[in-house]
């Protein structure tokens, strides 16, 4: 290790009156210090200068300070970095820069040093290693950049719950990420016990329709089986590859491959490539191996509300087709009560007055045998009555015949004026005929509303409105009975309670539409039913006959 010189020649006594030596200043600090003239001559060097130089090297005083440090020949200029020492010199201020050395950054701070007649004749330069402080700022960096990055995913498929728009989205975002144009995702077809491309870019449609593997077979096949990351600098090199015919075509080079998972199952692999090699870092590799988590637990939640739609879906179509078996049969036994039981009972009616007038005319007859065929007689009338009126609710015939408006309006006038309420109907937009099944649906919802006012709304008044366009019908049905709180009826008790506002909702449902219903207690309550209108060809034909 290098001697220092002569130390004294910087020795100064000051007002306290013991000696100050500059280079035993110097050596107590840790960072390196030295001393330079303005001919890049190195004057002093502290104790750090000097352990830094390897064993046996000269001595660093009197010689240039790049030959020194950076085994140069002349002074450090761009585009390296630019010495600050003529800076210092011609502005009497510091200067700092940070110099890239080989696999460190050393912090360089220069500060004029003037004798005692205020000239400078050299530069104090201080150098600190500051690497650990630049890796720190690397990793903040690096850690903003995967949490920006992963934030963006959540934020883009966050709101998806259709499986190829969570694919698409997340793909074309970590492209941007990644500044690339080639990737793609593949997913296990359980019928074919596969992984396939299911969105990619920048892929031929020859290479994403042959490249399915099974589990274990190439890259992505061994990162489904392994559930473990894959970096490749070249994967055109790499004997592992399947289809190495289709890789080399698509000139694909540097190669980053990652599950998708949920949990513990692997959903499937994203890969991304590049047409140069070793164009991926290990960093790459890991903030795209936290994005297969998120997005793996995506297309999971996409699968579950899939499974709920289909199921969503099944039920919709039992429901409706239970309503259609049902109206066949209300149908078909109000026919039979119609042209059957009406008829016997009517003749039973017939023959019961006709007895009673032979009564009448006989003066033989008992008055009690006279009373009880006249209440037989009653009772006969009054059940025909009733089955008129069952016949009636059954297969509403004035909606077949009439149409909606006059249903509805009958209808309102048998449920409720009988009651003793008072109620308005009020139609728009009603000049033509809706599709049989929107009829129907309106007409069951508004059936159900009245019965719901007889039967526990204790309404004096009623509004019964319906307005169509040619888009939709909204129907609104309101009372000023005495109300409900409708957050308390959320299921169908065991006396059948919310029975009606569940087959008013599952009604409106099935035709595509909403239904809501406002009330609290005291308030009456207002049913509003919005339903849309969709013809089918045959309702156009119709209407288009008639118009003509």
């Amino acid at each position: 290790m290098p001697k220092r010189k002569d130390k004294a020649i910087y020795r100064t006594t000051g007002s306290t009156g013991f000696d100050l030596s500059l280079p035993d200043v110097m050596d107590g600090l840790e960072d390196e210090l030295l001393v330079v003239d303005s001919e890049y001559r190195v004057k002093s060097a502290n104790s750090a200068i000097r352990h830094k130089l390897p064993e046996g090297t000269e001595s660093p005083i009197g010689r240039h300070c790049y030959e020194v440090f950076h085994g140069r020949d002349k002074p450090c200029s761009a585009p390296l970095w630019e010495c600050p020492l003529r800076k210092v010199l011609q502005s009497s201020s510091p200067a700092t820069i940070i110099h890239p050395d080989r696999n460190k950054y050393i912090k360089v701070t220069m500060w004029p040093l003037k004798n005692s007649h205020g000239r400078i004749e050299a530069v104090f330069e201080l150098r600190k290693d500051i690497t650990a402080e630049r890796e720190l700022e690397k990793e903040i960096l690096r850690r903003h950049h995967h949490l920006d990055a992963l934030s963006r995913i959540s934020c883009a498929v966050s709101g998806l719950t259709n499986l190829d728009a969570i694919l698409n989205t997340a793909l074309d975002i970590v492209l941007q990420i990644f500044a690339g144009s080639v990737g793609g995702i593949l997913l296990f077809d359980e019928q074919i016990q596969k992984l396939c491309y299911k969105v990619h870019r920048g892929l031929s449609a020859k290479y994403a329709g042959e490249m399915c593997l099974t589990m274990n077979e190439g890259i992505a096949g061994k990162v489904a089986q392994t559930g473990e990351p894959i970096l490749l600098e070249d994967v055109s090199k790499d004997t592992d590859a399947a289809r190495p015919d289709l890789i080399t075509t698509e000139g694909l080079k540097g190669f980053v491959s990652v599950p998708l998972k949920a949990k513990d199952k692997i959903m499937g692999v994203m890969n991304v490539a590049s047409y140069l090699p070793g164009q991926f870092s290990p960093d790459d590799m890991y903030l795209l191996n936290s994005i297969g988590y998120q997005l793996g637990i995506a297309i999971e939640q996409a699968n579950l509300y899939k499974t709920i739609d289909d199921a969503r879906e099944r039920y919709q179509i039992l429901l409706r087709q239970a309503l259609t078996i049902q109206e066949e049969e209300r149908k078909r036994i109000a026919r039979e009560l119609h042209d059957e039981t009406g008829q016997e009972l009517t003749a039973l009616a017939l023959n019961l007055q006709a007895i009673s007038e032979m009564i009448e005319m006989s003066s033989h007859a008992d008055a009690e045998i006279k009373a009880i065929l006249k209440k037989t007689h009653l009772l006969a009338v009054h059940t025909g009555t009733e089955l008129t009126k069952l016949i009636r609710e059954l297969r509403p015939t004035l909606l077949d015949t009439l149409g909606l408006p006059a249903a509805v309006h009958h209808l309102a006038e048998a449920t409720l004026s009988s009651q003793g309420i008072n109620v308005l109907t009020e139609f728009e937009g009603m000049d033509q005929r809706l599709p049989v099944e929107i009829e129907l649906a309106l007409f069951r919802i508004t059936q159900e509303a009245m019965s719901n006012i007889v039967r526990h709304s204790e309404a004096k008044n009623a509004t019964i409105h319906l307005e169509c366009n040619a888009n939709k019908c909204v129907l609104r049905v309101e009372d000023d009975g005495k109300g409900f709180d409708v957050s308390k009826i959320t299921n169908i008790d065991e006396r059948g309670r919310g029975a009606g506002l569940f087959g008013m909702k599952e009604r409106v449902t099935i035709a595509g539409g909403e239904c809501a219903i406002d009330s609290q207690p005291g308030q009456g309550t207002k049913v509003i039913a919005t339903v849309p209108i969709i013809r089918s060809t045959a309702d156009a034909e119709d209407k288009c006959a008639g118009s003509g």
